[in-house]
């Protein structure tokens, strides 16, 4: 299945409410900052208006993470055949959770201890997976 820019443009938004939320910043806040109105953020988040290349660049500034961040997970076109995308969801953690797991992962402030706490939750995730696939068969 190939991927349409338009799922693009609505997985890009989702991770950019995700990672929004998780931080607790408003729309009308994370606009402001932009010099936008929240009603612009809201359709950047939707996927209903394009996040040009400088705009994304200043988005994830302010946001605090790379670029990429914003495309992660793209190339799994299974989230996208789940659903039609807008509808599709992309994570299963709740806004709460995500925002508690980002503080928590912030407050690190050894390299090395942040490095073996992502390498851990990466584990568990693929063994999440591999007994998901093994429930399947």
């Amino acid at each position: 299945m190939s991927i349409s820019a338009h799922d693009i443009d609505v997985h890009v938004g989702a991770r950019l409410r995700e990672r929004r939320e998780a931080l607790g910043i408003s729309q009308g806040r994370l606009g402001r900052h932009l010099g936008l109105t929240f009603s612009q953020i809201q359709k950047y988040e939707k996927g209903s208006n394009r996040i040009g290349a400088g705009r994304l660049f200043q988005i994830a500034a302010y946001l605090g993470v790379p670029t990429s961040h914003f495309f992660d997970g793209v190339g799994a076109t299974d989230r996208f055949a789940a659903g039609s995308g807008e509808g599709a969801a992309l994570s299963t953690a709740s806004p709460d959770e995500v925002r508690t797991l980002t503080a928590a992962f912030d407050a690190i402030s050894d390299g090395g201890t942040r490095a073996s706490v992502l390498a851990l939750v990466r584990s568990l995730a693929d063994e999440d997976k591999t007994r998901s696939r093994r429930r399947e068969q």
